[in-house]
This record gives C-alpha cells, structure tokens and sequence, in this order.
C-alpha cells in the first residue's frame, strides 16, 4: 500500500525519539524510519508499551510522570526529534509519581488535564517543545503507513453507501467541537451509532447487538463505517488508526463498507484488512480531505 506523501518533506533528525503507548503503532513507525534509514530510539511508557516489541529496538523505559527523567534520556540519545504514538489511558493525576521535573511544570500540566484529549495532548508537546525538542507527527515520520485515497479493495461503495459517507461526514463535522469521537455509522441516511470514549470497536458492536436485537432492520451489506479525524485536532497526535479489527467489526455489524479520510488515517496490518474485506466483499475506501 503506497502511503500519501506530506506536501513538503520534512528534514526529519536522526536519531528519532519516539515516544510509544500502547499497540502496535510505534514500532510500524519505527520500522518505516528504519528503512529509510532514520535511527528510531523508543522510549516506551511503563504499563502501556509493548516489551516484547521494544526489545526490538534501543529502548529506554520511563513511568509516567518522570518528565525530568525523560528529558535526560532524551538529550542523552542525541534525540531532538519526537513523535508521540500508541494508545494511552489518561492518568488520573494523584495516581501520577512525580520527579522534579515533572513538578517544575505542574501549573501547565493541571491547566492541560482540565481540557478534553485533543487539548491535553497539545497542551503536552508545548512542554517538550519548551524545552527544544520538535514534536513530529506520523505523517511527517510515516507517511508510508497512512491510507491512501480510493477504494483499496475489490469491493467499491455504489450510490447508496455514498450517500451514507456523506451524511457521516457531516456528522463527524458537527460533533468535531465537542472533542467526541471520530467515528459513526450510517446506515440508508440514519446515524445508528457515535464513537465515544469506548472506541470504533465497541462502537462496531453496539451496532452488531442493534443488528441483532431487531433493532437495525436494514438488510446486511448495507451502511458505512466513517471514520475522520476532528477538524480542530492537532494531527500530529492521535490520529484516527484502522486495521483487520475494525474490518472484523464491520462485518459483524453486516455493514457494506468502511470510508477513511486519506492521509489523515494509520493503516494498521494493511495487506491483512485488504484480504479480510475482500473475503466478506466489503469496501474499504480513502476518502479526499
């Protein structure tokens, strides 16, 4: 799958820090680095990073709340690139063991936590960026491992489910202020279901227990999955991420396909979604920003 370039190309450091949470995200971003020949150093989060896959790398653990510590680590490892990716559960602050670091800029971090995901996030890469490091993005890291735009498999969404896009679309951009989600389903024009705090995977399978409660009578193979990342998003940051999950939970809600907005979506397992859509002949498409 041939990933959407940036509209310029970064002059990207190595080697390159990446900060890693949860699942599989960072190490195909650090592997994407690695063939372009861009050293990746990851520096993984106890409790979220994976330790069987950051062996893989130069790794380096930090818990939660050692800001000081990771900006030594960092400075140490000749790191002035970042980019922060995997899942992360937000903290609650008094289950946060803090360094003198960490406490140095404890007025910006609780003006950060009292703000949705979006703000937090940003709110955060202004500390690191404070103290000279530059905060990256996958698309500026990765673009490789992004969606490209247009129907990636053999399956392509006819009127009706172009329709259903549209309609999600919009959808997607009127909740975008609200810091909701970044995913609904739309099946024959109805909005049946809204990612939120649960995730496109439970939000997939509160519409498969819809489907099968006789909630949702529309015919199988009918409605979309989309998926848009919100319109004030820093988007070096928690970008919307598919992958053969979220085609396994569209086929179980009987839906006809899935639409992504290209360039801004990480493509998880790419050749493993195409063949698990194929097989059930649902689409999966890019959609233009």
């Amino acid at each position: 799958m041939n990933g959407q370039p940036p509209p310029q190309q970064l002059s990207i450091s190595s080697p390159l820090g990446i900060i890693a949470g949860g699942g599989a995200m960072p190490f195909a971003v650090a592997e994407s680095l690695q063939v372009r020949g861009i050293k990746p150093v990851i520096f993984a989060l106890k409790g979220f990073c994976d330790p069987l896959h950051a062996a893989r790398f130069e790794h380096h653990w930090i818990p939660i709340g050692k800001f000081g510590a990771l900006l030594r680590l960092m400075r140490s490892a000749q790191c002035r690139d970042l980019v922060f990716i995997g899942t992360l559960v937000r903290p609650a602050i008094s289950e946060i063991r803090l360094d003198w670091g960490t406490l140095r800029v404890m007025p910006k971090v609780f003006r950060a936590f009292r703000g949705g995901d979006d703000h937090l996030l940003t709110s955060v890469s202004r500390l690191f960026e404070h103290e000279g490091f530059r905060l990256l993005g996958v698309k500026d890291v990765a673009p490789d491992i992004l969606m490209p735009a247009g129907s990636i498999t053999r399956a392509m969404p006819d009127a009706d489910a172009e329709a259903d896009i549209a309609r999600g679309r919009q959808v997607l951009a009127a909740l975008s202020p609200f810091d909701i989600g970044q995913a609904c389903v739309v099946i024959d024009g109805h909005v049946v279901g809204i990612e939120d705090i649960g995730g496109t995977d439970a939000l997939l399978a509160r519409v498969a227990e819809l489907r099968a409660n006789g909630r949702i009578r529309a015919k199988a193979g009918r409605g979309v999955l989309v998926k848009a990342p919100k319109s004030s998003q820093d988007l070096r940051f928690d970008l919307p991420t598919t992958g053969p999950r979220t085609v396994d939970g569209a086929i179980a809600a009987k839906l006809g396909g899935i639409a992504i907005v290209a360039g801004n979506t990480i493509v998880a397992e790419p050749q493993a979604m195409i063949e698990a859509a194929d097989a059930a002949a649902i689409f999966v498409t890019g959609l233009p920003t």
